[in-house]
C-alpha cells in the first residue's frame, strides 16, 4: 500500500529516525515522505493549492518554532490547520510532555488519533502505532494509557481558562504577560486564580502554592 505521509518535527535527525524504523515495515506499507520543521513550512506545506498532496499520515511533534504571521504557536495549532485542509489524515502527534495538564488539552483539544511520548516508545511500538491508525484504530503510549482515567477525573472540573493559568503558572510566565496567551482581562486571571486555590483548598496561598499543590497532584 502506497502512503502519503508528512513529518513535522524541528530536528531532522529525529525525522529522519521516524522514516528509518517506518521503512522497516513489514505491513507491506510503500511510504513516500515529506519533511517539515517549523509551523511555518508545515503551514505551507498543508495549505498548497497549486499541487497538493493527498497525506494519509501527517506526524506532529507538539513543541514547533511558531509561526507568528499566522497566529501559530505550537503542533497544537497546527493539528486544526491539518484537520481543516487535509480532514482525512490520520494525525500522529508526538511529545516529551508527561504532565497532565497538557496531555488533557492535546486528547479534548487536539483528538488525536495517535499520542506517543518520546520517551515511551522503541522501534517495534512506534511500527504496531502506525500499522493500528493506518488501519483505522487510535493508539497511545504507556504514560498516555496509565494516565487516561486520571486525567479525566483530576482535570474535568478545572476549565480551559484555569487549566491553562495553571500551564503558564508551571513555565514560569509573569502574571501580567498573560494576556499574550489568553485572551482575558488581568482581573478576570487573577479571579480565576482565587478560583483555582478554592478548587486545591489553598487559603490566601501565593501562585507558588498552587504550582506546589498542582504538582502534589501529579498535574504539572
Amino acid at each position: 500500500m502506497d502512503l502519503n505521509v508528512l513529518m513535522v518535527d524541528d530536528h531532522p535527525p529525529i525525522i529522519e529516525g521516524y522514516k528509518s524504523i517506518l521503512s522497516y515495515n513489514t505491513f507491506g506499507y510503500n511510504l513516500h515522505t515529506v519533511a517539515a520543521y517549523s509551523c511555518e513550512a508545515a503551514y505551507f506545506i498543508i495549505t498548497e493549492k497549486l499541487k497538493p498532496i493527498a497525506f494519509d499520515i501527517v506526524f506532529v511533534d507538539v513543541t514547533l518554532p511558531p509561526f507568528k504571521e499566522k497566529n501559530m504557536d505550537s503542533g497544537e495549532d497546527l493539528v486544526l490547520l491539518v484537520k481543516e485542509h487535509l480532514p482525512e489524515a490520520k494525525i500522529i502527534m508526538l511529545t516529551s510532555h508527561t504532565e497532565s495538564l497538557v496531555l488533557f488539552r492535546i486528547l479534548n483539544e487536539c483528538q488525536p488519533d495517535g499520542l506517543l511520548i518520546k520517551s515511551d516508545f522503541l522501534s517495534d511500538e512506534f511500527l504496531l502505532a502506525f500499522d493500528t491508525i493506518v488501519k483505522g484504530g487510535k493508539y497511545y503510549s504507556s504514560t498516555v494509557r496509565n494516565q487516561k482515567n486520571d486525567l479525566i477525573s483530576n482535570v474535568k472540573t478545572l476549565d480551559s481558562y484555569n487549566r491553562q493559568i495553571i500551564i503558564l503558572l508551571s513555565q514560569g510566565i509573569k502574571t501580567k504577560n498573560f494576556h499574550e496567551y489568553i485572551n482575558l482581562s488581568t482581573s478576570a486571571i487573577e479571579k480565576r486564580k482565587v478560583a483555582i486555590k478554592d478548587y486545591f483548598g489553598i487559603i490566601k496561598g501565593t501562585d507558588e502554592d498552587i504550582l506546589r499543590e498542582a504538582r502534589k497532584q501529579r498535574l504539572i
